[in-house]
C-alpha cells in the first residue's frame, strides 16, 4: 500500500521547479529593462551634469561673471578651495559656498 503512494510521489518531486533556470531569468528580465531604462533616462544624465558642474567650479577664476542659485549676479573677487568671494557692487563683497555658483555668464551678457 504505501509502496504504491511512494511511486506516485516520485516523479512529481523529481521535476522540482518547472522551467528550470530559464524561467528565473525570464522572471527577473522586466526588472532588468527597467533599470537599464532608468539609467539611461534618469541617471546617466544627473551624473553627467553633475561633472559638468563640478568642472566649471574647477575653472573659476578672479573677473568671472557669475550668477548664484539664489539668482544674484556678482563676478568673481577671489577663489578658496571650498568659498568664493562675489563682488555685487561697489564696496559689496559676498562669500559663498562654491557649490551654489550656478553658471558662469560670457562677457558679452549684458545685464
Amino acid at each position: 500500500m504505501f509502496e504504491s503512494i511512494a511511486w506516485a510521489m516520485g516523479p512529481a518531486q523529481q521535476g522540482g521547479a518547472q522551467g528550470g533556470p530559464q524561467s528565473a531569468i525570464t522572471s527577473f528580465l522586466p526588472l532588468i529593462i527597467i533599470f537599464a531604462i532608468f539609467y539611461f533616462l534618469l541617471i546617466r544624465p544627473q551624473q553627467k551634469k553633475a561633472k559638468q558642474h563640478r568642472e566649471m567650479l574647477a575653472a573659476l577664476k578672479k573677473g568671472d561673471k557669475v550668477v548664484t542659485t539664489g539668482g544674484i549676479y556678482g563676478v568673481v573677487d577671489a577663489v578658496g578651495e571650498k568659498t568664493i568671494t562675489v563682488k555685487i557692487v561697489e564696496n559689496v563683497k559676498v562669500k559663498l559656498g562654491k557649490a551654489y555658483i550656478a553658471t558662469i555668464r560670457s562677457t558679452s551678457e549684458e545685464d
